[in-house]
């Protein structure tokens, strides 16, 4: 019933309402005409054959017979009288029965359930809507991204040009408005004075369009748009664009950001502050077999240690946690104290072997690019021959292709990245490559979040979504933050200490036990507390560093709530 009113509003908006109302009024104007014809001959007839009945009888008769009921309390004795009644009968059949309920459907009904559809997918937001996200294609990045604006309680709307699929988006939760993203109308009713951000994720093309028509408008509102080419990343900011995701570079860096296995040094993959997040593998070093306890490692480095993770699963950092061959250790603490640790374990696990890369697409070229920042040799297979720039960093062939592999080096690499844009091909591969060599580091990409358990499954050490990956990024631009996608699933993220915990301990609170996030750092007096000391109170108006996969944050931000 909420939606009565929008629903009256725009049925008697609509400029064919008045139309097919008039056309209908009609239509019962001439039924009407025909049944007092037919109540009038019926009298005539009547005394004709010396039966007298009121004006109320004959209206009754009239609309007994026409309805085809037939009570027959009321007949005529005459061939008159009976041929009258098989006129009166079949006009009934034609205009009650077939006529009416056509004309009402086409010219009523049918505009009225338009209404109702389009109530659910309006054509303009109330003026008081502020503060709000516009989201102008629906994908798997922007699908990501409402998820994680809906678990921060964030206001969105999902721009929607097709009124079909506008109403089945709305059927499965999202909050939608109907209308043409090229059109400076549509964003006007989008209040887009009032939105803090747009978000634009479909071809470079589209993206273009919106962008250039959103500034048409308005100079302030932040917009954010992906691109599918590097060309088209300058076309897109002079279009208006603030912030321009590349996706594929993007993807890229991660996935080779998460190669291990060249030595046992810590791998930074992100910071906050003066925190360093970092990786390193345990493989062939003293740690391998000990607990984290026996390890004692924050006693010599003063790290913190998150977690370990093992081929996909994260085991958190409790002491009694096993360290074994191919374990990765997960840490956090200053530069100073990364340095330390590579001064004990970085020296072990040298390999100098390339990186094979499986794909040689946007997302496989641009890992190689930053693996060649890093000094780190690699070697691409890809089917394509167009792909293929020279022989010593390209390897022509299927990678389903024993041989080609071994081409590449598969039987010495010390990590491999799957980078193809198809899940299944993925998944395949990754199990091909467990398959082949147990011990080999396993990344891989995936497009849809839903096939990340199955890579990991699959046996891939890593698993990085396109989605996941992409909406992150965007949603730390909009909250000015910076989120660290460790792995799909799980991340480190920065919040402003809730009023349930300032002036507790992490003691008290038990947030670990309570939420599964763990407190890496807080801030105190403007500087950043690393590894804090679980007696110490934390402190009102800091801002709280935290790790957790997508179930604790959920849980955190659920209770404690004014986050």
């Amino acid at each position: 019933m909420k939606f009565f009113p929008s629903q009256i509003s725009y049925f008697l908006s609509n400029k064919n309402t008045k139309v097919n109302i008039s056309r209908l009024l009609k239509f019962l104007g001439i039924l009407f005409a025909l049944i007092t014809i037919y109540g009038v001959l019926f009298h005539i007839i009547m005394e004709r054959e010396g039966q007298q009945h009121s004006w109320v009888t004959g209206f009754y008769w009239t609309l007994v017979t026409m309805s085809t009921l037939g009570f027959g309390d009321i007949t005529f004795t005459s061939d008159l009288g009976r041929f009258f009644s098989m006129v009166v009968l079949g006009s009934g059949i034609l205009v009650l029965l077939i006529m009416l309920p056509f004309t009402f459907i086409e010219f009523f009904y049918a505009p009225w359930m338009e209404a109702q559809s389009r109530a659910r997918a309006p054509r303009e937001l109330p003026a008081s809507t502020k503060n709000h996200v516009v989201i102008t294609s629906y994908d798997p990045v922007t699908k990501a991204l409402i998820e994680k604006l809906t678990q921060y309680q964030k206001e969105y709307v999902l721009l929607v040009q097709d009124l079909t699929t506008a109403l089945d988006l709305y059927d499965e939760g999202y909050r939608v408005m109907l209308g043409e993203a090229d059109d400076p109308e549509t964003y006007k009713k989008l209040q887009i004075h009032q939105a803090v951000l747009v978000v634009s994720s479909s071809t470079d093309m589209f993206n273009t369009n919106v962008a250039h028509t959103i500034r048409e408008n308005n100079e302030d509102v932040k917009i954010v748009a992906t691109a599918n080419s590097y060309d088209s990343i300058d076309i897109l900011k002079l279009a208006g664009c603030d912030h321009v995701l590349h996706m594929g570079n993007l993807l890229g860096r991660t996935l080779s950001r998460r190669i291990l296995g060249q030595d046992a040094r810590v791998h930074p993959i992100g910071r906050l502050g003066k925190i360093v997040i970092g990786e390193a593998t345990a493989y062939d070093t003293p740690l391998v077999g000990k607990t984290l306890r026996e390890s004692q490692l924050r006693e010599k480095t003063g790290i913190n240690i998150i977690g370990i993770w093992e081929r996909g699963q994260f085991l958190g950092s409790h002491p009694d946690t096993v360290i074994h061959e191919y374990s990765v250790i997960m840490m956090a603490g200053s530069v100073a104290q990364l340095r330390k640790y590579d001064e004990l374990f970085g020296s072990y696990a040298i390999n100098e072997e390339p990186v094979i890369i499986i794909g040689g697409g946007r997302v496989g070229r641009a890992a190689a690019y930053h693996l060649k920042r890093r000094n780190i040799k690699f070697k691409i297979i890809d089917k394509n021959p167009d792909r293929i720039l020279n022989k010593h960093n390209f390897v022509l062939g299927d990678a389903n292709d024993l041989n080609t592999l071994k081409k590449a080096g598969i039987d010495s690499a010390h990590s491999v990245i799957i980078s193809t844009n198809q899940d299944d091909i993925n998944i395949y591969l990754t199990i091909y490559c467990r398959h082949l060599r147990p011990n080999i580091h396993i990344v891989a990409r995936s497009t849809l979040e839903r096939n990340v358990s199955s890579l990991h499954r699959a046996g891939a050490d890593f698993v990085m979504s396109y989605a996941t990956m992409g909406a992150n990024a965007v949603f730390n631009i909009y909250e000015e933050n910076d989120i660290i996608m460790v792995a799909e699933g799980l991340n480190i993220f920065s919040l402003k200490t809730p009023n349930k915990l300032a002036g507790k301990t992490m003691i008290e609170t038990d947030i670990r036990h309570n939420t599964g996030c763990s407190v890496i750092a807080y801030t105190k007096n403007g500087e950043q507390v690393i590894n804090p000391d679980p007696i110490h109170p934390i402190p009102e108006n800091s801002d709280l560093i935290l790790i957790g996969d997508t179930k604790a944050e959920e849980r955190f931000i659920k209770k404690y709530g004014d986050v």
